[in-house]
């Protein structure tokens, strides 16, 4: 999978790119994160990304010329599957989404700053818009690291365990249910018998009870459970 990032602030990527599994992923060939300064596509001798918004009010807005010029030049030698725009008023990312995006061979994501991005950009290219919650961020730098991150540890050969991944909370619509490791019991607190017996159809059953209760009690949203 190769993901492109669009970003005026492409070293706040850096660090979360570079390590434990992403890092695994892009050492085994298997994920290429590439990071597009956007400045380099900016305008006159000050490199200009950003301008006043028509109208009036607070705050710039990344201009349509640069990002256009951007992903012109990206789309030359790149076919994408999806052009992303992490935004606070995109779809909520969820576990099926990152699913589904795992299956695809070429993304472009695009870091919003400022007040955000021309909207004709959002009218003329973007195909898919995401938010990693309700709140706002300083940029879609952070959101698009959660992204990548997500989406890399789905593809085949990243994790040591390649049944891992199939068993993280939301895959089934549940939360995960509790972990334990050794020793068995310390300061009097025990790890539950049914995980010490062997008996893996039973743990199995254990985890599934486990997995459904603790979904009620925290998640009842993910059940319909709610009013």
């Amino acid at each position: 999978m190769q993901i492109d990032i669009i970003s005026v602030l492409p070293e706040l990527l850096h660090s979360p790119l570079e390590h434990s599994i992403m890092k695994r992923a892009q050492t085994k060939g298997l994920l290429t994160v590439n990071l597009i300064d956007l400045r380099e596509y900016g305008l006159g001798k000050h490199r200009q990304v950003d301008d006043y918004q028509f109208g009036g009010g607070a705050g710039m807005v990344m201009m349509v010329e640069p990002l256009a010029a951007c992903i012109d030049r990206l789309q030359e030698s790149t076919t994408y599957d999806e052009i992303i725009y992490l935004t606070p008023d995109g779809k909520t990312l969820n576990q099926g989404i990152c699913n589904r995006l795992s299956l695809n061979n070429n993304l472009l994501l695009i870091c919003g700053h400022y007040k955000g991005i021309d909207e004709r950009i959002r009218e003329h290219y973007v195909t898919m818009e995401i938010s990693i919650g309700d709140y706002v961020l300083s940029g879609g730098e952070l959101a698009a690291a959660v992204l990548v991150d997500s989406l890399g540890r789905l593809l085949p050969g990243v994790l040591n365990d390649e049944t891992s991944a199939l068993f993280d909370s939301f895959q089934d619509d549940l939360l995960a249910p509790p972990v334990y490791t050794r020793p068995a019991e310390f300061r009097g607190w025990k790890v539950p018998d049914i995980l010490l017996s062997g008996n893996t159809p039973k743990i199995e059953d254990w985890r599934n009870d486990q997995a459904m209760e603790r979904t009620r009690q925290r998640r009842p949203d993910l059940l319909g459970d709610e009013d």
